[in-house]
């Protein structure tokens, strides 16, 4: 039988009852029509699931008493970090969703030259919240107990000054010499991998990723949409050197 896991932004014990937020709860009273005494998994994001059961509450509350704690280890050894040109509607909500099923670590979402997306600043804090929650519910399907982190929307100048140093740094280049199946990932290392918005990388783009140390790499011969680009070059960087060998 397939058990219902849920994500809550709080802090969660063995031995505590809560209520949840409107949202879960919402879902599992309308959507699942669960009923007091019935058994779901709450997790938080810090790796561990907790067995919980549904508490008699009102019709449209959810009161939950947290169970058993359970270590949960299904992240891939290999940490992807991706470096996202902001798409349209759904098909970020596609990217996202896909790159957190395949074991993405972190996504930073930004704006280039040529992307077809312009926020003001109550926008992209609105979309950043529907990001990061279709990262949670997508954790949710996935069984992953560690969610990724969706940075706020920056600039691509902006986002390369955030990163740390070091690690593997690709850009995916149809025009690139080497696949990224034979990239050179140090091990330990994490991968930033650089996928270009709907228009594409400008020559003023990459420039700069190539000054901050990207390399190119090819993903066979054919121009792959955003939306398939990042997602393809995650499951084969993954199917290489990460946990789907």
């Amino acid at each position: 039988m397939r058990v219902t896991r849920v994500h809550v932004a709080m802090p969660l014990a063995t031995g505590m009852e809560i209520e949840l937020p409107e949202g879960p709860a919402g879902h599992l009273l309308r959507v699942l029509r669960l009923k007091p005494g019935d058994r779901f998994v709450l997790f938080n994001g810090d790796g561990r699931d907790f067995e919980a059961s549904m508490l008699p509450a009102g019709k449209r509350s959810v009161r939950a008493q947290v169970g058993a704690a359970l270590e949960v280890d299904r992240e891939s050894p290999l940490r992807i970090i991706l470096l996202q040109g902001i798409a349209r509607g759904e098909k970020m909500d596609l990217v996202l969703q896909k790159a957190t099923e395949l074991g993405v670590a972190e996504v930073l979402p930004l704006f280039s030259e040529r992307s077809e997306v312009r926020l003001d600043a109550a926008r992209a804090e609105k979309r950043l919240a529907h990001w990061r929650s279709v990262v949670a519910s997508a954790c949710e399907q996935s069984w992953r107990a560690r969610v990724p982190e969706v940075a706020p929307p920056r600039t691509l100048a902006g986002t390369l000054a955030s990163l740390a140093p070091g690690g593997s740094r690709l850009l995916l280049d149809p025009e690139a010499e080497s696949s990224i199946a034979a990239s050179p990932i140090a091990p330990g290392e994490p991968v930033l991998l650089a996928i270009g918005p709907e228009g594409g990388w400008s020559p003023r783009d990459r420039e700069q990723l190539q000054a901050a140390g990207f390399a190119g790499a090819r993903l066979g011969p054919r121009i792959l949409r955003t939306e398939t680009a990042g997602l393809a070059a995650i499951a084969v960087l993954q199917a290489s050197f990460g946990d789907l060998r």
